[in-house]
């Protein structure tokens, strides 16, 4: 397992203040603001915390109320909804300086047999046969603002490799479908919930970008405003997040400041382990 990796695993790994009460350290990935996926790993890490290891995540719905602060770490409050023969909930709350920042909604099934299909996915190269994105980084680095060049030189946790090649920093219109193959740089443990909440956490990864495609728009050009509103998440299938996923994301509808996006993530033996939504805030100033 990589250094980097360890670190991450270490991110979303709670601190107990109390019973329902945790506290998560915070990371800076070279953004203005605390990068959500951040925020949605730990909150879900801290609700699997208070649920029985009989039970999984199936959904997820989240609200991004107010910018994070990556410099501080984040409070996290677990409401206990309901409890019942095969499905619990619980409402998570997110607190920095004293306000709300985030809310999320979790509901977690015992395992069951039941009716089982799914879309066929997508036919694309193999992940050894595409690029990585940190070639792009590489091959761009002088071009990056220097308050993003350092972070984004580091070595990271998640790898990640576009199958459409999309130069975010000379953006063309193109149609708003948008590929990626996604694993973790090293073995997790075998626990599904550690799986969940890393998968949870790099769901948010290039996501809301897909939204600019049909613009020849950017999120690294300069005064550009993008920021996730909502973001909904629902886990299908057992996976394993050390072995590649592919992340096939397009977006369906921009307007009025906003764009929305969705996503479907396979594995590579072409099962669908989960289902992605998001709107957020796209505006260039």
């Amino acid at each position: 397992m990589s250094i980097v990796l360890d670190e991450l695993l270490a991110l979303l790994k709670l601190e107990v203040i109390e019973k329902g009460i945790y506290r998560g350290q915070s990371q800076d990935l070279g953004f203005k603001a605390l990068f959500g996926g951040q925020v949605m790993g730990q909150a879900l890490s801290a609700a699997q915390e208070t649920v029985g290891s009989d039970r999984f995540v199936h959904s997820l719905h989240s609200y991004f109320l107010r910018a994070g602060d990556a410099s501080k770490p984040v409070v996290y409050e677990v409401e206990d909804i309901r409890n019942g023969t095969s499905f619990s909930t619980r409402r998570i709350k997110a607190i920095q300086n004293g306000q709300t920042i985030f809310y999320m909604t979790v509901s977690f099934q015992c395992p069951e047999e039941g009716y089982n299909h799914q879309d066929v996915m997508p036919t694309v190269p193999n992940p050894d046969d595409v690029p990585s994105y940190c070639d792009f980084i590489l091959e761009n680095k002088n071009a990056l603002p220097k308050s993003m060049r350092e972070k984004f030189l580091a070595e990271k946790p998640i790898q990640i490799r576009p199958v459409q090649q999309y130069n975010w920093l000379k953006p063309e219109k193109t149609n708003s479908k948008y590929q990626i193959w996604l694993n973790t740089n090293g073995n997790l443990p075998d626990d599904l919930r550690i799986h969940s909440c890393m998968l949870a956490y790099a769901s948010d990864f290039q996501f809301l970008p897909t939204a600019l495609l049909p613009h020849g728009a950017s999120h690294l050009l300069p005064n550009f405003q993008i920021a996730t509103v909502d973001h909904a998440m629902w886990f299908h299938r057992p996976f394993r997040f050390d072995d590649w996923l592919l992340y096939c994301m397009d977006s369906p509808s921009a307007s009025n400041g906003r764009g929305l996006v969705r996503g479907q993530i396979f594995n590579r033996q072409g099962e669908l382990v989960a289902s992605t939504m998001q709107e957020g805030v796209i505006r260039q100033r």
